[in-house]
């Protein structure tokens, strides 16, 4: 068992999400910041898919009942086991008894914790993920509180020694593809949304981000049919300020969609904290298939490498 002594705002038991459920209008969940989470299960000796901890923003405080190994990623937060310093990015043997402290990130949004054995509480349509707007999944499909209890799984393949990964270099840059509504705006519109730095809103969560910067009119008016989107998806509202959509989008909607963000690139909108700045990027059907094929063999480098 994991004890919480100190849950800070938004903390949620996340996995991969729930692919295979939005003709049934569930959302895809699961971590915002995938690369963040298959990277601390793969150093704990689990699943790249297993269920971890999610910290938005923090502070936290975690109390371990058993030995375990433990990594976090994602962020570049300040904690601590014990009093002793740990490192993003690398795994350590925590035992029973001792306190994980995680402080505020300095420049990112989220913090992942993961422990060998995997977060237990029991899957719902076959996920682990916390969908807070259905009320399912996770702990009681809420967020987690002070003095929650948290199981954890029994270790498939339990680590030796410590051990580190180099983990990718984050930029406020994402890159896109044109969506299907792009032509309906103007060449000028078009430009503006590719060299304005848009303002992420407090009124952002993981359904989406607000952004805020310079109106986007669409030339075409009149309502649009309502139709299937997708994280990533950033839509148009009558407002003019686009929604960029994460992970517990909804499975439809019915405002235009100007450009979808590549899915190597979503990891990225994770870390990007609330009044921070982003630049959307213009790239090629090539370019994200490249950029998600380079992910893949990160990913399975770090599996070898571990």
């Amino acid at each position: 068992m994991i004890e919480v002594l100190r849950a800070g705002p938004l903390a949620t038991i996340q996995d991969l999400g729930r692919p295979g459920w939005r003709n049934r209008g569930v959302s895809l969940g699961g971590a915002l910041d995938e690369l963040a989470l298959q990277a601390g299960n793969l150093l704990v000796g689990n699943a790249p898919g297993a269920a971890g901890l999610e910290f938005t923003l923090g502070p936290a405080v975690l109390r371990f009942q058993a030995d375990t190994w433990v990594a976090l990623t994602g962020t570049d937060t300040d904690a601590s086991l014990d009093g002793r310093p740990l490192r993003p990015g690398w795994r350590s043997a925590a035992h029973a008894g001792q306190v994980l402290k995680l402080a505020a990130p300095r420049g990112r949004m989220r913090s992942y914790v993961t422990v060998s054995g995997g977060i237990a509480v029991e899957p719902v349509l076959g996920s682990r993920s916390t969908d807070l707007k259905a009320g399912f999944g996770g702990l009681l499909g809420r967020a987690l509180r002070d003095g929650d209890l948290l199981p954890v799984g029994e270790a498939r393949r339990s680590p030796t020694r410590p051990s580190g990964l180099c983990l990718p270099e984050w930029s406020p840059v994402v890159r896109v593809l044109p969506g299907p509504d792009h032509p309906d705006f103007s060449a000028a519109t078009r430009a503006s949304f590719e060299s304005t730095d848009w303002v992420v809103t407090p009124q952002s969560n993981r359904m989406g981000y607000r952004l805020a910067g310079p109106v986007l009119m669409r030339q075409r008016g009149g309502e649009l049919v309502s139709h299937g989107v997708l994280p990533g998806v950033v839509q148009v509202p009558a407002s003019g300020q686009p929604i960029v959509l994460l992970a517990d989008a909804p499975t439809t909607g019915g405002y235009p969609i100007i450009a979808i963000v590549i899915r190597a690139d979503l990891w990225k909108l994770a870390q990007m904290p609330l009044g921070t700045a982003l630049r959307f990027q213009a790239c090629t059907q090539q370019d994200a298939i490249t950029a998600w094929s380079e992910q893949q063999r990160l990913l399975a480098g770090w599996r070898n490498a571990l």
